[in-house]
């Protein structure tokens, strides 16, 4: 029988193996690394573009915060400016009854009464006046008491006013203003 030597041969299928095999190795690195390099710039490219988004909103935000003041600021005003309106049509409104009050002050003075000083707080009207006697401070009373537009009036100070008069008096009461129902209110009549 012939005796074949197989070893090197065998050596040599062995070192093709081991060069595929090395060849393999570094083609599934290199290919490893790629895709890890294309991952890593697909991800930063999306922390890119999501920083950029971030960043239009971030000023986005900032404008709109400022039209949001700019609103505000408009509305204060425009509150302010209906405050003001709705004070001006109270007082067009009552002009009619403060003339009316003011009339009915007038017409309940009786002779010997002189009035020095009104004020008016709320519903609620301070004469401050004098006069020749007592009972003409009585009869200024009874026609407050009994006019449509004041009620319950009360007499805080009466003092003695010589100066004046030997019966002579000062005076100061209070007087509420009652509207009357009716057509009168509104000012009409």
């Amino acid at each position: 029988m012939a005796q074949i030597n197989l070893l090197p041969w065998r050596d040599e299928r062995r070192l093709e193996l081991k060069k595929e095999f090395l060849t393999i190795i570094a083609f599934v690195f290199a290919l490893s690394v790629g895709l890890v390099l294309l991952g890593d710039r697909i991800v930063n490219s999306q922390i890119e573009e999501q920083s950029g988004r971030n960043t239009y909103l971030s000023d986005q935000i900032v404008i709109l915060d400022k039209q949001v003041e700019e609103i505000r600021d408009l509305q204060k005003k425009r509150n302010k400016l209906l405050d003001r309106m709705r004070v001006i049509q109270e007082l067009q409104g009552n002009r009619p009854i403060i003339v009316r009050i003011l009339d009915q002050l007038v017409r309940t003075v009786p002779d010997g009464v002189f009035y020095t000083r009104l004020s008016t707080l709320d519903k609620m009207i301070t004469i401050s006046g004098i006069a020749e006697s007592n009972n003409r401070v009585s009869s200024l009373m009874r026609r407050l008491d009994s006019s449509e537009w004041l009620a319950d009036p009360n007499l805080d100070v009466v003092k003695a006013a010589p100066d004046y008069g030997d019966q002579a008096t000062t005076f100061d009461l209070t007087v509420k203003v009652q509207l009357p129902t009716g057509s009168a209110q509104t000012g009409e009549g």
